[in-house]
């Protein structure tokens, strides 16, 4: 491979959530165990070179004062788009800054709805809609995902119109690829969601901050391309902070091609007056979006399938009582644990800490949605991948 996906990185004292916080309530890693970081959203991979050079370089000019978007910034998101999702028509004037997607996120429920207004979204649901949503006191509708007869998450058509229609619903996000299920969604399937928005007349906020990690074999299809209706009736987010790990330096985008849902947006997020974007993340994405930067997504991505099938076989052979579909997209696991925890007559707290004690820091996935569920990340090292499983079928599931 041309970039390095095997070096084991030391992040402690860094500030590191990752490396430095346990999420599971008394918890504690024992004696002669170290940390292997399988909890939040963050890579334990080395960004892109091409990023580090750009920033080393841009801070080797003394000054950081105010400064003006650079003219290549939209230019640079419109060709990634283009390359790397088939994006046809955006201009400059579709896109618009966002101090980070949730941000963005909270923007556009404010600018479409009011406090008490029911907002429909998918269970399971990533956690980071459900505290948007309750902190805005917006009334969240969820409409269940179903698992089809093969294991995969599918969403229910029928409930979804039941709910848009007697809960007399107007907004609902949309999140694709899926967290924490991994969906990549197929054309039609967006194409049947959209039709029932359209029906009802809902504005879709979709997050798509997953859109260039999509495991091989599948294809990440925006939701804004699957008709000229979606393209109107869309409100898009994307970064490149979960695709190259740059989270720590926030900055997203959105894509808005309907001038007036974008007024809105754009209205109401100036009101804050914080929304706009650093020397340091403007620049980490224009190293980002590059050549260089499509040659280390498609090798991560093969790195990521590949940590993916080995935890997805270890699961499935040697967890009996653990359930998970495959991941098509993400880096996420979502395990359902219950048959092994009413088998073994171990609650679900009992099996997180069980983990962390043999220094697997992996997370509740209740909040999320299922009642015996844990949410798992394999972007780090396969080495490490390989070394948690095994810490996991001699001392947890298997001991």
């Amino acid at each position: 491979m041309e970039f390095d996906f095997t070096s084991i990185i030391d992040r402690r004292g860094t500030g590191s959530l990752a490396a430095e916080v346990i999420p599971v309530e008394g918890a504690v890693v024992d004696e002669g165990f170290d940390r292997i970081p399988m909890w939040i959203a963050d890579m334990n991979f080395a960004t892109v070179p091409a990023v580090t050079r750009a920033l080393h370089e841009r801070a080797d000019h003394p000054c950081f004062g105010y400064f003006h978007t650079s003219p290549g910034y939209a230019a640079r998101i419109i060709d990634w788009q283009s390359r790397r999702h088939g994006a046809e028509g955006l201009t400059e004037e579709c896109i618009g800054y966002e101090n980070g997607l949730l941000g963005g996120l909270v923007s556009a429920v404010q600018a479409f709805s009011s406090p008490g207004d029911p907002v429909l979204v998918h269970a399971p649901t990533y956690v980071g809609f459900t505290r948007l949503l309750t902190d805005n006191g917006r009334r969240i509708v969820h409409s269940p995902l179903r698992q089809d007869e093969y294991g995969v998450w599918r969403m229910d058509y029928e409930d979804m119109e039941q709910k848009l229609r007697t809960e007399r619903i107007h907004v609902a996000i949309l999140c694709s690829p899926h967290n924490p299920c991994g969906r990549v969604w197929e054309r039609w399937e967006l194409e049947k969601a959209m039709e029932l928005y359209k029906k009802y007349s809902c504005v879709v906020i979709a997050d798509e901050i997953w859109a260039d990690l999509v495991l091989p074999g599948n294809h990440h299809i925006p939701t804004q391309s699957v008709s000229e209706d979606a393209r109107q009736r869309t409100v898009a987010f994307y970064a490149p902070s979960k695709t190259f790990n740059l989270a720590g330096l926030l900055g997203s985008y959105h894509i808005i091609y309907n001038p007036f849902l974008r007024d809105r947006v754009t209205k109401v997020s100036s009101l804050t007056h914080y929304n706009s974007s650093s020397i340091f993340a403007e620049v980490a994405l224009l190293a980002a979006y590059t050549d260089e930067g499509c040659r280390w997504v498609d090798e991560l991505c093969q790195v990521l399938d590949e940590n993916v099938r080995l935890a997805y076989d270890f699961f499935t052979r040697r967890c009996r009582g653990v359930t998970l579909p495959r991941p098509e997209g993400t880096y996420l696991l979502y395990l359902d644990c219950t048959e092994w925890c009413r088998e073994h007559g171990v609650s679900l707290d009992t099996l997180l800490r069980m983990g962390v004690s043999k220094g697997v820091i992996w997370q509740d996935g209740r909040p999320f949605g299922l009642n015996c569920s844990i949410r798992m990340n394999v972007a780090l090292p396969t080495a490490r991948v390989q070394e948690a499983l095994e810490r996991l079928d001699k001392y947890v599931f298997n001991a």
